[in-house]
């Protein structure tokens, strides 16, 4: 039997050898069996490695694409705006001249309006109250009966004082008779001096009490004419206060308060600064004043300054106006709030743009002007007080500029403007197709659209 060699150059036995070969085979048997269950372990992972790596690959290669997509796009477009010749596309505007006008001087306020006068009608006798001869609210003439008082009383009172006029009528005239048989006794010197002066003095006494008597009947009348309650002036009526069926008195709460709106007046307040020109352009002429209710887009009532107290509020620094209008329409009424307006005088030849040009920024306020090649400029400009509507430009404008009034959020200097108004026959034109067309091929391709006309350009 052959020996074999070992590892390190030994010499095995073959039982040596026969054990080597079944550790050799069992080892490989463990091998093959470990091999069947981690080679498919093995290429699975490898295969999500794969996967992994690929899918990275496609979404880095997708933004390259759409990137150097974007950057084409870029580059048309820019080749399309340098096309046109004016810094990309036109933006569509409305714009208006600065102009040279006569602005009002104005002093604006809150008022408060007034009843021309206001009456609180009062019981002047006591008795109960049989009736109302209006409705509440009514507008009621001067010397209209409102009220009725139980004049019974009166009547009896008045007839009462009647006779006793007639009778000390008759007493007075025997007094005087008497007085007058006397004197001729006197004269006669058949009787004493002083029984004449007796009979005198007695029929004097008896002519006053017929004098008071008439009074007495004078104030009787005046009480039952009192039961008779009129308007003292014409105007509207307030609530009813006392019902018919009370008891009234003289002393008692008004029983229905009667406010004149035709005319009515206006109070306001304005600030102490304007007296001296209030002062100054009253001597002058009537100064005009508008009253205007709030949320009201009727024209506003007309009226005249016609008083201005005479004492400035040292707690508010502020003058006291009144102004009286005629109300024809019954627009204004008592209490109500409104914006009142003081014209003083009128200012001649000032510039003026719409309040809606203005813009403001960190360095204060500007205007867009739209210059002779449609582009636009940022003008700072210096303004002064807003009327109607319009602004008054104090400096950084000249009268004929055409500045934006609305659009101005979508420009930067230097934007091409397109005037959307074409209110005025000198605004600036945009530039023709034919001219368009010179500046490059890329122009000339669209000069049609642009030359054509300005609905199919757009």
């Amino acid at each position: 039997m052959r020996k074999l060699m070992g590892v390190r150059g030994r010499v095995l036995s073959p039982r040596r050898v026969n054990m080597e070969r079944r550790n050799n085979k069992v080892v490989g048997n463990r091998l093959s069996r470990t091999c069947r269950w981690t080679a498919p372990l093995v290429g699975a992972v490898l295969l999500v490695v794969t996967v992994l790596t690929s899918g990275c690959g496609g979404q880095q290669a997708e933004p390259q694409a759409q990137g150097q997509a974007q950057g084409r796009g870029a580059q048309q477009g820019a080749g399309a705006g340098r096309g046109r010749g004016g810094g990309g596309q036109a933006v569509p505007v409305v714009a208006e001249k600065a102009v040279l006008k006569n602005m009002p001087i104005d002093v604006t306020a809150i008022g408060t309006v007034e009843a021309y006068a206001s009456v609180s009608v009062r019981a002047q006798v006591s008795g109960p109250l049989l009736e109302a001869r209006f409705e509440e609210g009514d507008f009621v003439r001067k010397g209209q009966t409102l009220f009725i008082i139980d004049s019974r009383p009166y009547v009896t009172e008045l007839e009462r004082a009647r006779a006793a006029l007639a009778r000390d009528k008759a007493v007075a005239a025997n007094n005087r008779s008497q007085a007058a048989r006397y004197e001729k006794l006197l004269a006669e010197g058949v009787v004493a001096a002083q029984q004449v002066d007796t009979f005198l003095s007695a029929a004097e006494a008896a002519e006053a009490t017929v004098a008071s008597d008439e009074a007495a009947i004078r104030q009787a009348q005046l009480n039952l004419d009192y039961c008779t309650i009129a308007a003292p002036i014409e105007g509207y009526t307030g609530k009813i206060m006392v019902e018919p069926g009370n008891l009234v008195r003289a002393s008692d709460a008004a029983l229905v308060v009667i406010n004149q709106i035709n005319p009515i007046y206006v109070n306001f307040a304005v600030p102490q600064q304007h007296l001296a020109d209030i002062k100054r352009y009253m001597g002058q002429s009537r100064l005009r004043v508008t009253a205007a209710m709030p949320n009201d887009t009727a024209p506003a009532e007309q009226g005249t300054l016609t008083f201005v107290d005479n004492a400035v509020d040292p707690s508010t620094g502020t003058i006291r106006l009144r102004a009286a209008f005629q109300n024809g329409r019954n627009r204004l009424w008592p209490g109500l709030f409104v914006n009142a307006m003081l014209r003083l005088s009128e200012r001649p030849n000032t510039l003026v743009v719409a309040a809606q040009a203005i813009s403001t920024n960190q360095n204060g306020q500007y205007v867009y002007v739209v210059k002779a090649d449609n582009t636009v400029e940022s003008r700072p400009v210096v303004t002064g007080i807003t009327i109607e509507g319009q602004t008054i430009i104090q400096d950084g404008l000249t009268a004929g500029e055409t500045v934006v009034v609305d659009g101005q959020l979508r420009l930067v200097p230097g934007s091409r403007a397109e005037i959307t108004n074409r209110a005025a026959e000198d605004v600036p034109t945009p530039p023709s197709s034919a001219a368009v067309g010179t500046n490059s091929a890329g122009t000339a391709g669209q000069g049609p659209g642009r030359g054509a006309g300005r609905g199919q350009g757009q």
